[in-house]
């Protein structure tokens, strides 16, 4: 008999959530990750007394209620609203695309005056596809103009997607921007869902609470002494890369990465807002993060007289760099279905999370998809 149930490889959201449900129906579980730390991408760090998101800014968000009661269960949430503004050559507009934008943008007032201005440029971008002798969209920059106009797409689209995915966008797919959000009501929130917030506290305190009573050991890489951590335990969950797993047998998936230069500066409040992004593809970052805002509102800003910011810089996936997101083109996912093929005829092997199911998560999905597991025996 192996001394451990569940050997899980990734102390991210989706083996910590896995860990926390395992244990508590009686199974012994080991964590190992191959980082220095425990919460994968969710980790943060604390910096001048502020908890920096060390791989990008996180924001819980779901309509579920059995989610968010459970992450609260675990640590309460505070009441943070994902309000990202956009700075395009100087001039800013809110996030996602409403009243208030359209207001910045062509200074309408009424959602009707809005909607005529987006069907007139909407028309503008069909008629010349219709004159190209084009029916559908043959890239992202068309399907971008047909959704909301050229105003629109040239200040707050073109850029910041061209830097995101490191092509123009006309060299991309029109399947990556399936639907733009046009919403004619003066609401900067950028999500719809009922719950949002971040850990009261910052992730680690709902990491902490997730792998309590678990063994963890952060520092081993599974792929460097394999055969001996399989030998610990009766099933493996694996949050890693999928094509890693199979040795790469049908070749290197392909993923974007992000690359983070953080700086302290000693103002108490330096872009006021938790983030800004920078839709000019003249500007090398995509955005800034301005870590306190996760956490701090209103008078409270002021308590730390210093901040913490971190600008974003996306890249194309090198060895050595930490893979972010999928690239869900039809090449890549050909080559996944190939490893998916594989582990789907494993008895022993559980594959969970972005990197092991080749597809981007948010958060709430990841512990969703946990809770319906069942742990029998």
């Amino acid at each position: 008999m192996k001394p451990f149930d569940f050997l899980i490889v990734g102390s991210g959201l989706y083996g910590a959530t896995f860990a926390h449900q395992a244990k508590k129906a009686g199974k012994r579980c080991l964590v190992i990750d191959k980082r220095p730390h425990l919460g994968g991408n969710v980790y943060c760090e604390d910096i001048a007394g502020i908890h920096v998101h060390q791989y990008g800014a996180h924001i819980f968000h779901t309509s579920n209620k059995e989610v968010w009661d459970f992450v609260n269960s675990i640590v309460p949430f505070n009441r943070y609203t994902n309000s990202p503004v956009a700075n395009y050559k100087g001039k800013l507009y809110n996030l996602p695309f409403n009243m208030n934008t359209f207001y910045q943008m062509w200074g309408v007032i009424t959602p009707e005056e809005a909607q005529v201005k987006i069907e007139e440029q909407r028309a503008e971008a069909q008629e010349a596809m219709k004159a190209a002798g084009v029916l559908v969209p043959r890239n992202l920059e068309e399907q971008a103009l047909l959704l909301v106009g050229r105003d629109i797409y040239e200040k707050l689209v073109k850029g910041y997607t061209e830097k995101q995915w490191g092509r123009d966008c006309s060299e991309l797919p029109a399947f990556i921007i399936r639907r733009l959000p046009v919403r004619l009501v003066y609401d900067n929130n950028y999500f719809n869902d009922k719950y949002q917030g971040i850990p009261e506290g910052g992730y680690n305190r709902l990491i902490d609470g997730l792998l309590k009573g678990v063994e963890t050991r952060a520092g081993f890489d599974f792929f460097e002494n394999r055969t001996h951590w399989e030998n610990l335990a009766e099933t493996i969950v694996f949050t890693g890369k999928i094509d890693e797993f199979y040795t790469y047998r049908f070749g290197k998936l392909a993923y974007r990465s992000v690359r983070f230069e953080t700086e302290i500066l000693d103002t108490p409040n330096w872009q006021g807002n938790a983030v800004v992004n920078y839709t000019d593809r003249d500007v090398p970052y995509t955005r800034i993060i301005e870590h306190k805002h996760f956490e701090s509102f209103g008078q409270a800003v002021y308590d730390n007289p210093q901040t913490v910011i971190s600008r974003e810089y996306s890249s194309e996936w090198q060895e050595g760099m930490e893979p972010f997101y999928p690239v869900n083109d039809e090449k890549n996912n050909a080559i996944y279905l190939k490893y998916k093929s594989l582990a789907d005829a494993e008895k022993n092997v559980i594959f969970g999370g972005r990197l092991a199911e080749y597809k981007y998560y948010d958060m709430a999905p990841i512990i969703e998809k946990v809770l319906t597991m069942r742990f029998h025996g």
